[in-house]
């Protein structure tokens, strides 16, 4: 809870609980907050045992930390059931970003791009010569009539 305060900031706590409490005061009040923290800790770690017994013994290893979103979605994803380790490996885009930043990359056998994933593209099957991607030469697609305008129809 408190692991980002710096001395400065630790320091300039001290200096105001001593101003705000007066330094007569200020054992009471840290001996009343101590107390106080305890009873609480007490108080959470009997609900929790309550709540363990009354799941019974199917849930012995059940944490409360697990009901945590974030905490959830990580115990969930590094389950490889789903099979997502495949789809995490798939998706790799360092890499992919890597190959486009420095292409000796590509020479690498461990790296395996989208692209030599899938299938080349199809030759086109018009009769035209298959050639560099998106240098084909392509033929005019003749050009529709149009109906005549009705205006009785609109």
């Amino acid at each position: 809870m408190f692991n980002d305060i710096g001395s400065l900031e630790l320091i300039t706590l001290v200096v105001l609980a001593v101003l705000v409490f007066g330094p007569e005061k200020l054992p009471k009040v840290i001996q009343d907050i101590s107390r106080t923290i305890r009873k609480i800790r007490e108080f959470s770690d009997s609900a929790k045992q309550d709540i363990r017994q009354e799941l019974g013994p199917e849930f012995k290893d059940f944490e409360f930390q697990d009901l945590n979103p974030k905490t959830f979605i990580r115990k969930q994803l590094q389950n490889d059931d789903l099979g997502l380790g495949e789809i995490r490996e798939s998706l790799d885009l360092k890499k992919d970003i890597q190959q486009l930043a420095d292409p000796s990359i590509a020479n690498d056998p461990s790296y395996r791009s989208p692209a030599a994933a899938s299938p080349p593209p199809a030759a086109a099957t018009s009769g035209q010569a298959a050639g560099p991607v998106g240098l084909e030469k392509k033929t005019p697609e003749p050009v529709a009539e149009r109906p005549p305008y009705d205006l009785d129809a609109t």
